[in-house]
């Protein structure tokens, strides 16, 4: 295939081109070096007609080099990891159920509007700002994890959660690149708590 007429070839070029020429970007978010970081604020869950449901307040700044290339027309992915983990007394603890759930954050210059998608869903919201959507991002409520009857009546359990910036959906070279970049690794603590039964 033509360079020309190959997509991620140009989605790696215009990464390289903010990278390199760029490094002030006009989505900044006035953070002291602009490297971004991600925060769980808050964390809860609660049973709801069976099922277990997260309720979360995250903060979520990007990084210069993320703005730039999300500016560019390169979509990010924000992943929330979830674990469930099987107290036991006399053996390590066990996870019983992992959840990753993508969002996707794209900016549409034409429009000028950021939509927010969930990843394998049709939900999808459009907001006029980066703030909006970010903030929009970092409020989770009501969020399914797992029906009751799928966990040990008699154990305790507890839940790990945190936010990622994910980079697994680009192209291998672009990921060797991405690699070596503080900048795009974001990610929060795992912010933790017992699973009340």
């Amino acid at each position: 295939m033509s360079f020309l007429k190959n997509k991620k070839f140009w989605i790696l070029l215009l990464i390289l081109n903010n990278l390199v020429f760029f490094p002030v970007s006009i989505f900044s978010q006035n953070l002291p070096n602009n490297e971004g970081f991600f925060d769980v604020r808050s964390a809860s869950t609660s049973l709801n007609d069976g099922v277990y449901q997260l309720d979360a307040r995250l903060q979520l700044f990007m990084s210069e080099e993320a703005l730039d290339a999300l500016g560019s027309g390169v979509p990010l992915i924000i992943e929330l990891n979830i674990e469930i983990i099987r107290v036991r007394r006399f053996l390590p603890d066990a996870r019983d159920a992992e959840l990753i759930i993508q969002y996707e954050l794209q900016y549409r210059p034409l429009s000028q509007r950021y939509i927010v998608q969930r990843l394998n869903s049709l939900e999808q919201e459009s907001f006029s700002t980066l703030y909006s959507a970010l903030n929009h991002l970092g409020r989770i409520q009501g969020l399914p994890l797992i029906d009751s009857s799928l966990l040990n009546a008699n154990s305790n359990y507890r839940v790990r959660f945190r936010a990622l910036l994910g980079t697994r959906q680009y192209s291998a070279p672009l990921q060797i690149l991405i690699f070596w970049r503080s900048e795009w690794d974001l990610k929060s603590e795992w912010y933790e708590w017992r699973l009340e039964r």
